[in-house]
């Protein structure tokens, strides 16, 4: 077995030279990466993220071995290792990545413990983990739908199988809990499983049997992120191969399976969203480890594409239910559109290493866009219950069809892909809000909490403290610097922001004046411990447009304050529902803080009316010069709450576009 690179972290010169970064998080860069920045080392101390990672911790994780359980997961485990009998239960080829990712949830929970306070996490992570290296065949392989339903069909169908995919999730799973406890275990399991995909994948004329793709990326990242656990460049090498031969027809051509056309030569995202999410995230670890400029520009050209024409306003991705597809550029609806949890997951995924590997700000507006929206609306506020889509608009009457489709939460799901996924990157959250390089240390993401960077193996340290997002004020405090040596803090200017000011000592900046270049505040000077800096961004209401091409939603506007999109919700609007509402948008948005709403949310007041209309009769169209008039309904005060916040109280509509006529 390859040498983990597990115990000590890099303590790069610069970035680009020997990334490393935090020894405990999802991206660790290898040493030779060419990358902008390194995640840096934060701990999450309060707060907005805090509460809802609080829920996680105490609620949705514990509560993931019995449901995994009851699905039948784990049993289908212990039929493989011949601990059980019985039948496979589950219905899909990929229920053991369910596992997988709960494991890797469970693992990053570990790592902000104690080795005092492993208790029953602890324990039922080792038990599941023995599980699993029980049930892997003596050559490495591991799938309990091919071991127990379809004996001797290993790989043969890679379109639907999911046999990548699920080592995949294990792979990520094994670095996580090798990161966290330190512990091989589950690392052995996954270095054999990697060993043996690499002796039957491989190019004509490489003496391996098999030239072939799975159907769902997603062991693509977890062999680049194997690479830097171990040192062991062939599984690098695999990554790149896996990530070159889609588009070259070997699932039949089909953007489903993101082999219409190769990454390389891509104009736009296209397919089942999160297939191509994750085959994203690949190729841009990809660029960052080996300095593939095509595959870089690919990334950039692609990720422009898609939040330029495919990006609904909450971050969420995913047009079509019917193949979990992104759909056309600016086909964005409301009521259908798809916006799976787990599209949101890898979007931030993705996203997070872009802004690594380039430094630009754009990449983390968009993960906090998606983190406060279209991904936190997916797990209700008490960690129970989950979305599995998240639509922009429930009509007054809507009949519900029940199932993983369902726009009401929902316990479990037969096909359980997203409540593990949110659960691990609620755990591992912290790596997703801070980097460094050579000259200083970067905040992506407001949190109240403590990061620190890394400037050639000198520590500098900040406390943050905010009241982030109900409140635009936040407040940072050096704790750790060199005494003799310049260094920049940047802080993210979000892009919704207009107006903001910055006191730094006794300079007090402004937006007419701040050093703000592409999205970052960059303050540099020689700090010493206790030097505060205060940033006060704008949280005013407002009322945002669409592109005009974004037919579903022209003529209409969303509620917006700071990172939040807002919603009407039925409950809040009773006598007579939400599909008459229009907005007047001549009155001013009022904002109210309610701590006894929804665990404490600030809703935005605004008034609208109810359109009254003349019944026309049984036939809904008409000529334009003859349509039954509409009259101007009663005034109607509208109380919109933040949309992670909706469907917690009672199933009913729910609508974010508001029509203004």
């Amino acid at each position: 077995m390859p040498r983990p690179r597990s115990a000590v972290p890099s303590s790069p010169s610069s970035a680009s030279s020997d990334a490393g970064g935090s020894p405990t998080g999802p991206v660790r860069l290898g040493p030779g990466a060419k990358a902008a920045l390194v995640p840096a080392t934060v701990e999450i101390r309060a707060g907005f993220w805090d509460t809802r990672r609080a829920v996680n911790a105490r609620t949705s994780i514990p509560q993931g071995p019995n449901l995994l359980e009851s699905a039948g997961n784990l049993n289908n485990l212990r039929i493989v290792a011949g601990i059980a009998e019985g039948e496979f239960r589950g219905g899909y080829p990929f229920v053991d990545s369910d596992v997988y990712k709960w494991l890797e949830a469970a693992s990053w929970q570990l790592a902000r413990r104690t080795p005092e306070d492993g208790g029953p996490l602890a324990a039922d992570v080792e038990r599941i983990v023995a599980l699993v290296a029980d049930a892997q065949q003596p050559d490495g392989y591991l799938n309990t739908w091919f071991q127990l339903l379809k004996s001797g069909e290993r790989y043969q169908d890679l379109r639907w199988g999911h046999e990548l995919y699920c080592a995949g999730h294990l792979i990520q799973a094994a670095v996580a809990h090798h990161r966290s406890t330190g512990r091989t275990e589950l690392l052995d399991v996954a270095v054999k499983f990697a060993d043996h995909i690499d002796s039957v994948f491989g190019l004509p004329g490489s003496g391996k049997p098999i030239d072939g793709i799975d159907g769902h990326p997603e062991v693509e990242t977890a062999l680049v992120e194997l690479y830097r656990e171990t040192g062991e460049r062939r599984y690098l090498d695999l990554a790149g191969y896996f990530v070159d031969r889609f588009g070259h027809g070997l699932l039949g051509g089909e953007a489903y399976c993101q082999d219409r056309v190769p990454l390389r030569e891509a104009a736009n995202v296209e397919g089942h969203a999160v297939r191509q999410l994750y085959l994203l995230a690949a190729a841009t670890d990809l660029a960052t480890e080996t300095e593939d400029a095509e595959l870089r520009a690919a990334a950039e050209r692609l990720w422009s594409a898609m939040t330029a024409t495919k990006t609904h306003v909450t971050g969420g991705l995913g047009a079509h239910h019917d193949e979990e597809d992104f759909g056309d550029p600016y086909e964005l609806p409301n009521e259908r559109a798809y916006c799976e949890t787990c599209a949101a997951i890898a979007s931030i995924q993705w996203s997070w290493r872009m802004a690594l590997l380039t430094g630009e700000a754009r990449y983390s507006d968009l993960i906090e866009r998606t983190l406060f929206n279209g991904f936190l609306a997916g797990v209700s506020l008490d960690g129970e219950s989950w979305l599995y889509v998240n639509p922009l608009q429930v009509r007054d009457g809507h009949t519900d069809p029940g199932g993983d489709q369902s726009a009401r939460r929902t316990r479990w799901f037969r096909c359980a892909c997203c409540p593990p996924n949110v659960m691990r990157l609620l755990a591992s959250l912290e790596h997703y809000l801070a980097s460094s390089d050579a000259g200083g240390l970067q905040i992506h993401q407001y949190a109240t909490g403590r990061c620190t960077g890394d400037l050639d193996g000198t520590p500098v340290a900040v406390r943050v403290e905010t009241g982030y997002p109900w409140q635009g004020t936040i407040g940072l405090t050096v704790e750790e610097t060199p005494a003799d040596r310049p260094w920049t803090l940047s802080l993210r200017i979000p892009q919704w922001c207009r107006e903001f000011r910055v006191r730094c000592g006794d300079t007090v900046y402004d937006q007419s004046d701040a050093p703000v270049r592409d999205g970052w505040l960059r303050l540099e000077r020689t700090w010493a411990p206790g030097d505060q800096v205060v940033l006060e961004l704008a949280l005013e209401p407002r009322l945002t447009v669409a592109d005009p091409r974004v037919d579903a939603v022209r003529g209409c506007v969303a509620i917006e304050r700071g990172p939040l999109v807002y919603c009407l919700e039925g409950v809040d609007h009773p006598g007579g529902g939400l599909d008459d509402i229009v907005l007047d948008t001549t009155r001013p948005l009022q904002v109210q803080h309610r701590p006894d709403l929804l665990g404490g949310v600030t809703t935005v007041v605004a008034t609208g009316r109810r359109r009254h209309i003349t019944d026309a009769g049984w036939w809904p169209y008409a000529s334009a010069d003859s349509a039954a008039p509409e009259t101007d309904g009663d005034p109607v005060e509208l109380t919109a709450i933040p949309y992670y916040a909706w469907a917690n109280r009672q199933d009913g509509s729910m609508r974010i576009w508001l029509p203004t006529s």
